[in-house]
C-alpha cells in the first residue's frame, strides 16, 4: 500500500498511457508510485464511483522484484496483513473495494457507489 498526500492509504493505482495495455499500467503504476516490481496474477472486478465519474479497474499481483520507496505520490509505502491495512485505509468505500479483491469467490465483481 501506499500513503496518498490527500487520499491518505490506499492501493496504487492511475490512469493508462497512450500505446499502454492495463496490465503495463498495473505494473508501472505499482513500481512508480511504491518502487516494487509486480506481476499480475487475475483480474478481480470492476467499481464505478458514480458522483466522480470513475471506473476503477482491480487486479491482484504478487512482488517480484525492487525496494519499497517512497515518490511525489506516496509519502509512505509498505507491506500489511488485511486486518492492518483495514485500519489504515480511511475511506470505506475503498475498504469494500479491497475486500472484495480477497473474496476469490466473488470474482469478478462489478459494484457502484
Amino acid at each position: 500500500m501506499k500513503k496518498d498526500p490527500i487520499r491518505g492509504w490506499e492501493l496504487p493505482g492511475g490512469c493508462v498511457e497512450t500505446n499502454e495495455t492495463i496490465k503495463e499500467t498495473v505494473i508501472r503504476e505499482v513500481k512508480e508510485e511504491t518502487g516494487i516490481e509486480v506481476e499480475v496474477i487475475k483480474f478481480c472486478g470492476v467499481s464505478h464511483e458514480i458522483k466522480n465519474s470513475i471506473c476503477n479497474m482491480w487486479w491482484l499481483g504478487t512482488p517480484i522484484g525492487g525496494e519499497l520507496q517512497t515518490s511525489c505520490e506516496s509519502l509512505e509505502v509498505g507491506f500489511f496483513e488485511v486486518e492492518e491495512a483495514l485500519l489504515l485505509i480511511e475511506n470505506e468505500d475503498f475498504k469494500h473495494e479491497v475486500l472484495h479483491c480477497l473474496n476469490c469467490g466473488v470474482e469478478p465483481f462489478y459494484i457502484s457507489f
